[in-house]
């Protein structure tokens, strides 16, 4: 997509917002031509300001998280939020077209974060980053560790096994219902699966819905889903499927750098013939051929045991994208990392309950890191922000009135299927 007039006058507008900077990269490590990368730095400045990076690949930094920005400087914070090659501000060459694959990869976009503190002048800086950001923030601790004053890594990925972890909790959660509270959860399931009402698709979106509400909410989907009643579920699964790839300029662009993903980390994972198989779902959902899982640019488990930094790692117990025992394996990783477990937390907190990770970005920033440990249940109990739980409640709401809809307005496969 070239840099046509109406992308233009968005981007000359972001480009006029207070404290975005841009500085020169190099298209690769190996080109002569290089293109603009945009960044923004908000708030107070400070010696060590947190660097936040978002999850994707795709999120966008300057104006998706924009009230985020402005609600970290009136804690006191001073952020620096880069906008990752390939996306929003950062999506074209000088001649306005888009940067190409060769330009897209994990190593180019961590060195792009060490050269942005290079032109803001900062020596160092906390590091918080979430979802895939997460790998992005450890990649900077691996390949420049003299930049991190600490770190902070939230719904955190490890390496490629990461597939199987995830694969797993979503079955335990699912399938097996492992802990005493998903028992049900998991009779209901298995009992959809039988009839054929619960593909791996149909799985994911039960995972968002229990990430958003826990087993009650689910308990009550599930129930209208026996009772052949799906027009909200069927809804939220036409919304899901291929969501992340939407694009949506300036905020969530997946369409180039999407198959880094992939490519470096193995987001597809591969197909196990069992039930409920999240790479079922991907595939299912994808527009055209996942790219396949080359290898991964950084060996983090042999690097975390040298992150000497402070670090806290953020995990949302609800979390069924990168669950709590990836979080786990980390946190034996890396020396004294303090676990901050949000039992009703589901994935990215940075995203899903912001106050909170303010609170623990702010913490870590002031040296606090250790002091964290023992206040997941604390931090979990700080409530989100209007929007999320305005989003909850309209699941709430949803499901309700399904419960009491008559029959002729649910959709028609659901009605030939009680005939």
């Amino acid at each position: 997509m070239t840099l046509g007039p109406k992308r233009r006058r968005a981007h000359d507008k972001l480009a006029a917002l207070p404290g975005v900077r841009s500085v020169r990269r190099p298209v690769t490590a190996t080109a002569e031509d290089c293109f603009d990368l945009f960044y923004v730095r908000t708030g107070r400045a400070r010696s060590h300001p947190l660097v936040i990076i978002p999850g994707g690949p795709g999120v966008a930094s300057v104006r998706h998280y924009r009230g985020l920005r402005r609600r970290a400087a009136a804690a006191g914070l001073d952020v620096i939020m880069v906008e990752h090659r390939g996306v929003g501000m950062s999506r074209h060459d000088d001649a306005g077209a888009d940067l190409p694959p060769a330009a897209l990869s994990v190593e180019q976009v961590v060195d792009d974060i060490a050269a942005v503190l290079d032109d803001a002048d900062v020596a160092n800086a906390v590091i918080y980053g979430t979802s895939y950001g997460s790998y992005l923030a450890a990649g900077l601790g691996a390949r420049h560790p003299r930049r991190v004053q600490a770190m902070i890594l939230d719904s955190p990925l490890l390496n490629h096994d990461d597939f199987d972890l995830v694969r797993q909790a979503l079955r335990d959660v699912l399938w097996d219902g492992r802990d005493p509270q998903t028992t049900e959860v998991a009779a209901k399931v298995r009992r959809l699966a039988e009839r054929g009402a619960m593909t791996p698709t149909d799985a994911h979106i039960a995972a968002a819905i229990y990430s958003l509400g826990g087993t009650r909410l689910l308990n009550r989907q599930l129930d209208l889903l026996l009772d052949d009643r799906r027009l909200f579920f069927s809804a939220m699964v036409r919304f899901g499927s291929g969501v992340a790839d939407r694009k949506v300029p300036y905020r969530n662009e997946t369409d180039l750098v999407g198959p880094i993903g992939y490519r470096e980390l193995n987001f597809g994972g591969i197909p196990d013939g069992l039930p409920l198989d999240p790479a079922l779902a991907l595939r299912a959902s994808a527009v055209g051929e996942l790219p396949s899982f080359e290898a991964e640019p950084f060996d983090l488990v042999a690097a975390m045991p040298e992150f000497t930094w402070p670090t806290a790692i953020i995990s949302g117990g609800r979390d069924l994208t990168t669950p709590p025992s990836v979080a786990e394996r980390i946190a034996e990783l890396v020396p004294a990392a303090a676990l901050v477990g949000l039992p009703t937390a589901g994935h990215s907190v940075l995203d899903t309950r912001e106050t909170a990770a303010l609170r623990i970005a702010a913490a870590v920033c002031a040296g606090a890191a250790a002091d964290l440990a023992g206040r997941g249940v604390a931090l979990d109990e700080v409530p989100a922000r209007p929007a999320m739980r305005a989003v909850a409640a309209a699941v709430e709401v949803a499901v309700r009135i399904e419960a009491v809809l008559p029959r002729f307005a649910q959709p028609r496969s659901a009605r030939r299927s009680t005939s």
